[in-house]
């Protein structure tokens, strides 16, 4: 019996969540693409496959993500088990390779420029869709009893500009942009810190931290950014493990892995 060719997922996005959907979706067989822009705001660096765009390559538990630099190699890289992350902003590269399933993971909070016919199945990460119009199936991605499920009509919750909760702490738990500035941290991704501390700077002006916790994400030294970008994030978890990809993570790609199968038994 001739084995059947792997089926083809572009992914646009290689962040946190995004990487979450990648790896399910690799450990279950398929061949996978990623794009991103040229300068990601990714602040959990450690486990997203964007971080290749800076470092040229990236592993994530075990998964090689590399930095390619056309249609050609990003084809040539995923055929040979490495995760391409293509530069590449408006995901053209969907309509030069045809992919089977298009999952849009750019995590906007709405739709940028993704369309219901640019392929066979195309689902959407969190709010900013609506199944059966943008998408075929939308993946709850807000903290609680809904995360993972899939959505076949209707879309996910409203976003609110607040993440949820963890140990009580909610919007305490980012660090944001005071001014436009260029970013320039004081500690690495995984350090404990306590409330008060500096834990970055926008040019001159000083982020503290507002709870006690472990730097969970932070952007990369010298990104220039606007007021009010994330810039990182703080979980009072002490044995938060910053280097596999979260439980969030998962269990989104797990809701992407269920729409996928569901599909293909269809």
């Amino acid at each position: 019996m001739t084995a059947k060719k792997p089926l083809l997922v572009v992914i646009k996005g290689a962040g946190d969540l995004a990487s979450g959907v990648a790896y399910r979706l690799f450990k279950s067989g398929f061949t996978i693409i990623t794009t991103e822009i040229a300068h990601p705001l990714v602040v959990r660096r450690t486990v997203s496959f964007a971080e290749a765009v800076y470092a040229g390559t990236v592993a994530v538990e075990g998964i090689t993500a590399a930095l390619a630099d056309s249609r050609e190699q990003a084809l040539d890289m995923a055929e040979h088990g490495i995760i391409p992350v293509l530069i590449d902003p408006e995901a053209r590269i969907i309509k030069e390779v045809h992919p089977e399933i298009v999952v849009d993971a750019i995590m906007a909070k709405e739709n940028r420029f993704t369309r219901i016919d640019d392929a066979p199945l195309v689902i959407g990460l969190g709010p900013g869709f609506v199944a059966g119009v943008d998408v075929d199936a939308v993946i709850e991605t807000k903290r609680g009893h809904s995360l993972g499920r899939v959505i076949y009509d209707g879309s996910a919750i409203p976003n609110t500009g607040v993440p949820g909760e963890v140990m009580g702490y909610a919007k305490e738990r980012l660090l944001k942009a005071p001014v436009d500035g260029v970013v320039k941290s004081c500690c690495t991704i995984g350090d404990q810190v306590n409330q008060g501390d500096v834990v970055a700077y926008v040019d001159d002006t000083p982020i503290k931290a507002e709870m006690n916790g472990v730097v969970r994400g932070m952007l990369k030294d010298g990104i220039w950014v606007p007021y009010r970008t994330k810039l990182g994030d703080i979980d009072p978890r002490r044995e938060t493990d910053c280097h596999t990809i979260s439980d969030k993570a998962l269990a989104i790609g797990g809701g992407v892995l269920e729409a996928v199968c569901s599909y293909l038994h269809r």
